[in-house]
């Protein structure tokens, strides 16, 4: 990363709260899995690489296409990819019912793994599927005292957040209650995360959710863009576009409260950022466990 880049750095919380030692790796949807360039030469800057380099290429990596309808699809593109990128140790969870989730093997499968990758599909498939499991514990304390990586694209990235959007259309927002949200898998604190952000128009539904609760912080990951948390709260952007964050922690004034459902709403001195690849940013967020 070039050494001009800026560190957007609010003013620090502090907190005798231990940061986690893993890794989260949010992408936007869309990623780039072409791994040649027009030389035909290996790729060694897209998002997919930085999660190989982060796991380790002898770690292994355990594709979750729980998200998707079409999970062997969604799990062999992957799979095909991170051997490309020189990972030969790549397995498949395939979880479709509740009842299968704590087995014998997906924990086993899960604590010899250096990291997991959630593929796309539905986001509410992740928190039905998964919410108050053992594995999902076993998720957050492994990411929490380990160097575990835990990488998720488009509905496995909105999931990583505790805030999570499960419903609305991409131009939904400008009007009360449009927006469903619920509780997500809960490795992000007090931060909201929406995917296809630019290309979806989605920054006005990202509003109403701050508007809700201003002291959650909305991240808009744009397509083949990700960014790769480390300590809880220090971001780095990679990929081809930007990173959109909203923070309402300055807000001075919100009807969202008053207004009837169905009516627009309004918000004032709402604060966004836009980063490009290589920008840093520290979640303005109070430290927290995280198990």
């Amino acid at each position: 990363m070039p050494a001009s880049k800026k560190k957007n750095a609010p003013a620090s919380h502090e907190s005798s709260c231990p940061h986690p030692l893993g890794t989260l790796i949010s992408i936007g949807g869309h990623e780039r899995k072409d791994m040649r360039d027009e030389a035909g030469d290996m790729a060694d800057d897209t998002i997919l690489r930085r999660v190989v380099n982060e796991i380790g290429e002898k770690g292994t990596i355990l594709v979750l296409p729980i998200a998707s309808e079409e999970p062997e699809e969604a799990a062999a593109d992957y799979v095909q990819v991170f051997k490309d990128l020189g990972c030969t140790r790549v397995q498949v969870l395939d979880i479709r019912r509740r009842e299968d989730v704590d087995t014998e093997e997906s924990m086993k499968m899960l604590n010899e793994a250096g990291g997991v990758m959630f593929t796309g599909g539905d986001q509410l498939r992740l928190t039905v599927l998964l919410g108050g499991t053992a594995f999902q514990r076993r998720l957050k304390e492994r990411y929490t005292q380990e160097h575990f990586v835990i990488a998720g694209t488009s509905a496995g990235a909105a999931a990583m957040s505790t805030p999570m959007i499960y419903q609305g259309r991409n131009n939904a927002g400008m009007l009360k209650d449009e927006i469903h949200i619920t509780t997500g898998l809960e490795f992000l604190h007090n931060v909201a995360i929406d995917t296809h952000f630019v290309a979806r128009g989605r920054i006005v539904r990202m509003a109403q959710i701050i508007a809700t609760n201003p002291s959650c912080i909305g991240l808009g990951l744009e397509e083949d863009t990700a960014v790769v948390v480390t300590q809880g709260r220090e971001l780095e952007v990679i990929g081809s576009g930007l990173v959109v964050v909203l923070d309402g922690m300055g807000v001075t004034q919100t009807n969202i409260h008053e207004v009837d459902p169905g009516k627009p709403f309004s918000i004032r001195d709402l604060r966004m950022h836009l980063l490009s690849s290589g920008e840093r940013y520290t979640l303005p967020i109070m430290e927290q466990m995280h198990v």
